[in-house]
C-alpha cells in the first residue's frame, strides 16, 4: 500500500554556514481556464484566508549535458523573487491520481549562483560527486510567472493555495503557464482532497499531468510529439499482498489516464482510445476484486465511472469540454481519495480482510484461469458477425485483466498470449469476419503460461 504523508514534517540543518530545509510536499496540481482563473478570489472569499498579493517568480533550472539529474528523478532549480534567491533540489516521490508527494531541499542563497555542497551529502545518487556535478551544470530552461497566494484554513488543515499565470521557456520555444496549486501546509491529506473537490464544483480545471519542470526538458528537447503508450502490464513487488497489488493497480490506471488525459488535452485526439481504457482498466480492477471489497464501498465511484464510459467513447468529443468537466475531475478525485484513504477499509469483514492479506501471486495465478476459461466458454464455437460483436466488450475487459495479473511470468510469454487475444479484438473491431474465425482458434490453442494453467 502507498503510505502517504499525513503532516508535513520540517527539519532545519546546517550545511557550510547556510541553512537547509527539508520538506515533504503534498500537492494536487490543476490547469485553470481563464474564467475560472477570474471567479478564484470570490470563489475562495467564503472560507477563513490569508491572502498574499502576487510577485514574480523567475527559475532557472540546470542539468548536464547527459541528463544526469533526469536520469536520476532530481530537479534543481534556481528561483529569484524580489532580489531573494532559493536554490532548490527536488528528488523522486509519488504521484498517485494527480496528488504529488516529493522530497524537497531548499537553500537560501546571497546570490543566483549554484552551491551543491550545501546540501545534505546523503541526498545525492550512490557514486556521485558532487563537485564535478557542479562544474558540469548548465542552465537549460527558465519558468517566469507570477504567483498569488492564499492559506485557507480548512477542517484541521492549513492548506496553501498558489495562482501562477506566466510561461516555461527553453532557447526559442516557450508554452503558457497557468495553473493552481493547492499544498498541505499543515494537517492531514483528507483535508486537501476535500477542499479540491469543493473547488472542483464549478469546473474549469484539471488535474496537470505534467510538472513545469516536466514541459520545461520537454521544450527543451524540441518539444517532440509524445507517444502514445500502450498498456503496460502491472508488475507487483515481490511477495506482495492482494491489498498491495490492489493499490498498485489503481496506481497504474490513474497514471495511464492522467498521462494520455494530458496529450488528448494538448489536442492528440488519438489519445482518447487510451484515456478510455484508463477508465475500463479502473472499472475492471473493481469487478476483478469484487469479492474482496463490497460494491457498497465503492458505490460512487463506481457510478462516476459508469456514467463517463459513454462520454469517452463518442468519438467527436471535445477535450477540452471533457477535461475540464467538473463532472469528469469529481471522477478522478473521488478515486484519488478512494485509494489515498484505503477507502475500502471501512467495508470489509474479518473474512476479506484475511484475504486481502494473503499472497496476490496465489490470488493472480487462480484468476488468470478464471479468466481464460471465461473466454475459452465465449469463444469455444465460431459466432455470427453479430455474436462476435456482442462478445467484443466481455473480450476488452478480459485483455485488460492479462494485463494487470500476468507480472509475475516471462515478458515474452505474457506477450505471445495476449498477442493472440488482441488479434481477435482487432478483427472484430475491423469487421473481418474471415480472419475472426481464425484469430478465435489461434487464441484458444495458446498454451497457459501461469502456474497450474492448464494445457490445451
Amino acid at each position: 500500500m502507498v503510505e502517504f504523508w499525513r503532516r508535513v514534517y520540517p527539519f532545519w540543518q546546517q550545511r557550510i554556514g547556510v541553512k537547509t530545509l527539508m520538506t515533504v510536499e503534498i500537492e494536487l496540481k490543476f490547469i485553470a481556464t481563464p474564467a475560472t482563473i477570474a471567479e478564484l478570489p470570490a470563489q475562495l472569499a467564503r472560507f477563513t484566508t490569508e491572502h498574499t498579493a502576487p510577485s514574480k517568480l523567475t527559475n532557472i533550472y540546470f542539468e548536464t549535458a547527459e541528463n544526469y539529474l533526469r536520469s536520476h528523478d532530481i530537479g534543481l532549480r534556481i528561483r529569484g523573487f524580489d532580489d531573494q534567491y532559493e536554490m532548490t533540489l527536488k528528488t523522486g516521490g509519488k504521484v498517485v491520481g494527480g496528488l504529488h508527494q516529493r522530497p524537497e531541499y531548499n537553500v537560501e542563497l546571497k546570490k543566483p549562483v549554484l552551491k551543491l555542497s550545501a546540501f545534505p551529502k546523503d541526498i545525492w545518487p550512490e557514486g556521485c560527486k558532487v563537485a564535478a556535478l557542479q562544474k558540469a551544470l548548465a542552465p537549460l530552461f527558465r519558468t517566469d510567472f507570477t504567483r498569488e497566494k492564499w492559506v485557507i484554513t480548512y477542517g484541521e488543515s492549513e492548506i496553501e493555495l498558489g495562482l501562477d499565470l506566466g510561461e516555461v521557456v527553453a532557447g526559442e520555444l516557450s508554452e503558457p503557464l497557468s495553473e493552481i496549486e493547492l499544498e498541505l501546509k499543515k494537517g492531514n491529506t483528507a483535508d486537501l482532497l476535500a477542499l479540491a473537490a469543493e473547488i472542483a464544483e464549478q469546473g474549469g480545471l484539471r488535474q496537470g499531468g505534467f510538472s513545469k519542470a516536466a514541459r520545461g526538458y520537454h521544450l527543451a528537447k524540441g518539444n517532440p510529439v509524445r507517444e502514445i503508450k500502450p498498456l503496460p502490464v502491472f508488475q507487483a513487488k515481490p511477495k506482495a499482498t492482494v491489498e498491495q497489488a490492489m493499490a498498485g493497480m489503481f496506481e497504474l490506471a490513474l497514471d495511464h489516464w492522467q498521462y494520455h488525459e494530458e496529450l488528448w488535452a494538448r489536442g492528440d485526439k488519438l489519445a482518447r482510445p487510451a484515456v478510455l481504457q484508463a477508465v475500463e482498466t479502473v472499472r475492471q480492477i473493481l469487478v476483478l476484486f469484487g469479492g474482496l471489497v463490497p460494491r457498497k464501498a465503492s458505490a460512487e465511484l463506481r457510478t462516476l465511472l459508469t456514467d463517463l464510459v459513454p462520454v469517452l467513447e463518442q468519438k467527436s468529443a471535445d477535450a477540452q469540454e471533457v477535461c475540464f468537466s467538473a463532472a469528469y475531475l469529481k471522477c478522478k478525485l473521488v478515486l484519488t481519495s478512494w485509494l489515498t484513504t484505503s477507502g475500502w477499509t471501512p467495508f470489509i469483514d474479518d473474512k476479506s480482510a484475511k484475504k486481502l492479506e494473503g499472497s496476490f501471486k496465489r490470488f493472480s495465478d487462480i484468476m488468470l484461469g478464471r479468466t481464460a476459461a471465461d473466454l475459452k466458454e465465449a469463444f469455444a464455437q465460431p459466432l455470427t458477425e453479430e455474436g462476435y460483436r456482442d462478445q467484443l466488450a466481455r473480450l476488452k475487459r478480459q485483455i485488460i485483466t492479462f494485463h494487470l495479473l500476468s507480472g509475475a511470468y516471462p515478458e515474452r510469454d505474457v506477450a505471445a498470449y495476449l498477442a493472440g487475444w488482441t488479434e481477435l479484438q482487432q478483427a472484430i473491431i475491423q469487421k473481418q469476419l474471415a480472419l475472426e474465425d481464425s484469430a478465435r482458434s489461434q487464441a484458444l490453442m495458446m498454451d497457459a503460461f501461469w502456474l497450474n494453467g492448464q494445457p490445451r
